[in-house]
């Protein structure tokens, strides 16, 4: 009899103790992370001193995103710039040829010593091949320094012309361009010859550029190119150059072109069919897009209207009104959160027009009814085991 009550006061001692262990337990349970409507109230937040905007993905959004990515184009920011003829510049070298008709008066056969001449029914002379000096000049026998620095080849022809008239007789002249050292572009980066590339009178475009350096060495999805022309710098995807030809805008001479390797991802985390880092071509991707890459969401854990995707956004891609709410980082970027409910029909047409950008994080929250089952789950396991041990006590 004393041992069936000190078996009964071990069981009632050891399900005591499960059921502290389970009270404490109960306020720690797992999460996958923030809650629909803590995220909904993030606005209040800040991050990095900037503070948080969260915002609606709809049709006015994807608007002011896509509006706002269109201002950061190549078109839009360098402009489909009108072809003008390359000038010549300091060093550049240049060949003068120079023509008379007959009876010569100038430029007569006993010039020959100096000049080589070609008989013929007009007289002429080719001039050796000289630089633009650094005083921006070249020098023509009779005439003497003739301004270079800025004049087009044509320019020039004329210019020499003028300075022979009335000295020689109905002269013709040509001038040509022979190394070209002054109207370059510099590409560099991920290219398969890092070079100088010298721009002719046709008037080169970026993917002419890009070809005369070997084009790109890494995968044309992967590649982005980065183009500075003083102190003015956009970057776009090749894919996205390549797909739309208003992008592929003329060059200008000292314009730099940056390629670099780099391939786009995102993250997704929260209640999807698989956490991780996800890659995506340059030629982008919608956020309908990204979550079927990523399996979609877990039927049992996901709450449909908490899909959210966490960006660094540029000022001119949000509402006047959040831009005068919001403090920017320092770098001038407002972090984001986008919020897309998927209980509605439009969301799904909403998710095909969002698109993805590089580093962007995408989160979808647990629906209450998880947290509820995973509860109740937990509460299931521990009676099980309390049961188990009970059974085990008193049969000993």
């Amino acid at each position: 009899m004393i041992e069936t009550k000190n078996t009964h006061k071990t069981s009632r001692a050891v399900i005591a103790c499960i059921a502290a262990l389970f009270v404490s337990a109960c306020s720690t349970l797992g999460a996958a992370g923030p809650s629909t409507g803590t995220l909904r109230g993030a606005d209040s937040e800040a991050y990095a001193g900037a503070d948080i905007a969260v915002v609606d993905i709809d049709g006015s959004s994807v608007a002011r995103i896509a509006a706002s990515e269109k201002a950061q184009s190549f078109a839009q920011v360098f402009g489909d710039t009108e072809f003008t003829a390359p000038r010549l510049a300091k060093g550049d070298v240049v060949s003068v040829t120079i023509w008379e008709a007959p009876p010569a008066v100038l430029f007569a056969p006993q010039l020959s010593g100096a000049m080589s001449i070609q008989s013929g029914a007009a007289q002429n002379i080719s001039l050796p091949n000289q630089p633009v000096d650094e005083m921006g000049t070249i020098t023509v026998p009779f005439i003497g320094k003739v301004p270079a620095e800025g004049r087009t080849t044509s320019e020039m022809q004329t210019e020499i012309i003028r300075g022979l008239d009335g000295r020689a007789n109905d002269p013709q002249v040509l001038v040509r361009l022979i190394d070209n050292q002054a109207n370059n572009v510099t590409v560099l980066g991920k290219v398969a010859s890092t070079r100088r590339v010298p721009l002719s009178s046709r008037g080169e475009r970026l993917l002419d550029v890009l070809a005369q350096a070997g084009g790109p060495s890494q995968e044309v999805e992967q590649t982005s190119i980065r183009i500075a022309r003083g102190d003015v710098a956009a970057t776009m995807p090749l894919d996205a150059v390549i797909l739309d030809p208003a992008q592929n805008i003329p060059l200008l001479s000292q314009d730099i072109v940056t390629v670099l390797h780099q391939p786009y991802s995102f993250i997704a985390l929260g209640a999807v069919t698989r956490n991780a880092e996800i890659p995506f071509e340059g030629s982008g991707l919608t956020l309908a897009q990204a979550l079927g890459r990523i399996g979609g969401l877990r039927d049992d854990r996901a709450d449909i209207r908490g899909v959210f995707v966490f960006r660094f956004e540029s000022p001119d891609a949000l509402d006047m009104a959040q831009v005068d709410i919001a403090q920017a980082r320092q770098d001038g970027h407002v972090p984001v959160i986008y919020r897309l409910d998927l209980s509605q029909a439009s969301g799904i047409f909403t998710a095909q027009d969002f698109k993805m950008r590089d580093d962007d994080v995408v989160y979808v929250s647990s629906a209450p009814g998880a947290d509820l089952q995973k509860f109740l789950q937990t509460l299931s396991n521990v009676a099980l085991s309390t049961i188990a041990i009970t059974n085990s006590i008193d049969r000993n």
